[in-house]
């Protein structure tokens, strides 16, 4: 909530119109730094081998390492000349010269 306050809070100071980005699968996009073994799904057993487990390549809703794995490839935004705010970190911000612009970007 603070997030959403803090965007709409600096964009009414500043520049009156918000463009909204939903990105879909949000947590898959995070890289496992770990080796993570779960169960097969029920459903999705092979007969004979419904004893064998998987080894997961990418991040699973659910996962306790997902929300910081996919907050840590957003944070690659600092490459590209965003910086997070002090009041929420968040939050990323870029200000371009030419025209006045910005842009601003929010992860949950």
């Amino acid at each position: 909530m603070t997030s959403i306050r803090t965007i709409l809070s600096m964009s009414a100071s500043i520049y009156p119109e918000i463009e909204l980005l939903d990105v879909k699968k949000t947590f898959l996009y995070g890289e496992l730094e770990d080796e993570i073994y779960m169960q097969q799904p029920k459903g999705f057993e092979v007969k004979g081998k419904e004893n064998l487990i998987c080894r997961l390549r990418n991040n699973l809703y659910g996962l306790k390492q997902a929300p910081p794995q996919w907050y840590k490839k957003f944070e690659s935004m600092l490459e590209y000349g965003f910086h997070k705010t002090q009041a929420d970190h968040c939050v990323f911000v870029k200000s371009y010269d030419e025209g006045g612009f910005f842009s601003m970007w929010m992860i949950c």
